[in-house]
């Protein structure tokens, strides 16, 4: 691939990640993002065969602009179940404010525009494998809750660790970033742990 396809295909999702922030997700067509990057609608469909297609490498191109895997890389300092999800919680609510206006366009349009629910989709089924290797670690380490099956817990911890649930907090109950990470921890660790 040319240095100049590549730059085109940057440009396109640095624009597309622009106007869902812009237009918190809604009417974000092919050509709007075509426009705003100076080509014709034509030769976006060269470089992406779909508006699926763009919407999901959008996210994944937010994600290694903002540098997520290289903060995932903290996870592999956990040398248990624990640890494990206070690291967790550090990173991702710590990037969930960085990442919260595309977050919020994509929500916003999941349940009418069908390549925005996919790119939610893919992006939220990681967040729910890191919530898997947890609750597989506690279990392992007979430190999993009792109360709790493999599927409970997990659903449990990736539904507490929302982005909406982030929301409720800093937005409607006013707590500051630092409240919510040192709180989710505390309120994970009564209701996971044994």
């Amino acid at each position: 691939m040319s240095s100049e396809t590549n730059e085109t295909k940057k440009r396109i999702l640095q624009a597309a990640w622009e106007l869902m922030e812009a237009h918190r997700g809604q009417d974000i067509s092919m050509n709007a993002i075509a426009k705003s990057v100076g080509i014709s609608r034509q030769a976006v469909y060269l470089h992406y065969s779909s508006r699926t297609e763009l919407m999901i490498e959008t996210m994944k191109y937010v994600d290694d602009v903002k540098g997520l895997n290289a903060r995932l890389e903290r996870l592999e300092e956990a040398s248990t179940g624990i640890e494990l999800i206070d690291i967790f919680v550090d990173v991702w609510g710590n990037y969930i404010p960085e990442i919260y206006g595309l977050a919020k366009a994509l929500l916003r349009t999941r349940d009418t525009d069908e390549a925005m629910a996919a790119a939610w989709d893919t992006n939220m089924s990681c967040l729910r494998e890191v919530c898997e290797k947890i609750i597989d670690m506690l279990e392992e380490e007979g430190a999993l809750a009792s109360q709790w099956s493999k599927d409970e817990a997990t659903e449990l911890l990736w539904a507490m660790l929302s982005i909406t649930n982030w929301e409720q907090f800093i937005y409607e109950c006013g707590w500051s970033n630092t409240q919510y990470v040192d709180g989710m921890k505390k309120l994970l660790r009564q209701t996971l742990i044994e």
